[in-house]
């Protein structure tokens, strides 16, 4: 399943259908326009993820197209990984569920120590085992700080935009359309021949 998401009319969603398709030819597309930017809501994306299963793959253009919230991203992420179902970001192969995998197969450490003395195995193994947390907890922090630098640009790009507006503002440019100012654009000009043709 690919996923592609815009939150602004500016946006084109193409570029991102394009950039799955090329990795994923063979990719169910689900596309979704202006949703703002919590996951509950997202129609298209909870579509998929009722019928999404283990060994499906879930391709993003990059990280900030699951999720903005950094928590919501993680929450999301280590709940489709349980489920056994892999995801890919084009743009940051390196949050990748493989290669997430990979990297908690390879630090793991797979050891039993068995001495004969029970103490001394217990506390033992109570050590690999808490290595082995550490080990898993690091390389979640490296998904979690993916997702955070998304939602840091996010909110960046809002406040240069506020900051963008006011500067305008201040300098006496008219911001948005004029009060009582009809707005007339070549599109709805043919749009309303067209009706008038029809109807």
């Amino acid at each position: 399943y690919g996923y592609c998401r815009i939150s602004r009319r500016t946006q084109n969603i193409e570029r991102q259908e394009r950039n799955i398709l090329a990795v994923h030819p063979e990719a169910h597309i689900s596309k979704e326009a202006y949703t703002g930017t919590r996951i509950q809501g997202r129609k298209k994306l909870d579509e998929i993820l009722k019928k999404i299963k283990r060994g499906d793959i879930l391709v993003f253009d990059s990280v900030s197209r699951m999720a903005r919230n950094a928590d919501e991203g993680m929450n999301l992420y280590e709940s489709l990984y349980e489920e056994g179902v892999d995801i890919e970001f084009l743009k940051e192969p390196h949050c990748n569920t493989v290669k997430y995998r990979e990297a908690l197969e390879r630090q793991k450490i797979d050891i039993k120590i068995s001495t004969g003395y029970d103490a001394t195995d217990d506390f033992m193994n109570a050590i690999i085992s808490a290595l082995n947390k550490l080990l898993m907890d690091l390389a979640k922090r490296d998904i979690a700080l993916a997702f955070e630098q998304a939602q840091k640009e996010v909110d960046d790009l809002h406040q240069r935009t506020a900051e963008g507006i006011e500067t305008a503002r201040r300098a006496g440019k008219q911001i948005g359309q004029k009060k009582g100012v009809k707005l007339t654009t070549k599109k709805s000009i043919e749009k309303k021949k067209e009706i008038l043709k029809h109807s």
